[in-house]
């Protein structure tokens, strides 16, 4: 029994593994949004209606459901490291959950529900009617939630990876550990207040493809210099 529920053992490992396969679609398909399809869109001209109607609906399905069992797994992982195996959490896996629990709550509770509408409303106009009025704004508040997610999707990464393979600050448990707690209020500060602008502010720097890419290098590499140096 040792090798399917033990420290290491198969559950735990079929957890992670669903895990990344999960997390490699929902990140992927965040860059494609992102990256690929907002800019197509901008030159598509007639072709977008077309798309926004057939595949785009698609595309949201898997990035959902991708997130949704990321988050789920994610949930088991922590069982397992945490409870499960005596192991302790580090602050840099507790940076790392905290952007990706953000991240799901973002497209189920803002992004999902507003391209809900876009996509309603694109139907209505390819039947001949009018737009619906909300369509503008639920397609700005969609548009700011993802951005702010592929914003916050390098740091995220960088420190679920630094969680096991990063010597640092960091990365000493949680409890009995050196983080100060200048280090919890700088860090959760600033993850807080780039969540409360991707509900209720603007795009800003990250409006374009550059200004998000160099946005989260920047984002991440602060939060590492605020965790190793303060």
């Amino acid at each position: 029994m040792e090798f399917f529920t033990g420290s290491g053992g198969l559950i735990e490992h079929l957890v992670r593994w669903v895990h990344f396969f999960a997390g490699v679609a929902w990140i992927g398909l965040l860059y494609y949004f992102n990256l690929v399809q907002t800019e197509y869109f901008k030159e598509a001209g007639d072709a977008k209606a077309n798309a926004i109607d057939k595949l785009v609906p698609r595309a949201l399905w898997w990035f959902r459901w991708g997130a949704m069992f990321t988050f789920l797994s994610g949930l088991g992982l922590a069982y397992f490291i945490e409870i499960n195996t005596g192991r302790v959490l580090n602050f840099y896996i507790l940076i790392g959950m905290a952007l990706g629990i953000l991240m799901f709550l973002n497209v189920w509770l803002v992004i999902w529900p507003n391209q809900k509408i876009v996509i309603a409303s694109n139907r209505q106009v390819l039947e001949g009617g009018e737009p619906l009025t909300e369509a503008a704004a639920a397609q700005g508040k969609a548009g700011l939630a993802s951005r702010t997610n592929t914003l916050f999707s390098l740091p995220m990464l960088f420190f679920m990876g630094a969680s096991a393979h990063l010597s640092g600050a960091g990365g000493t448990p949680i409890a009995g550990g050196n983080t100060s707690l200048l280090v919890y209020i700088l860090t959760f500060a600033i993850i807080a207040l780039l969540e409360f602008n991707a509900i209720k502010g603007k795009t800003g720097p990250i409006t374009s493809v550059s200004g998000v890419i160099h946005s989260s290098v920047w984002l991440t590499a602060v939060l590492v210099l605020i965790i190793e140096f303060l």
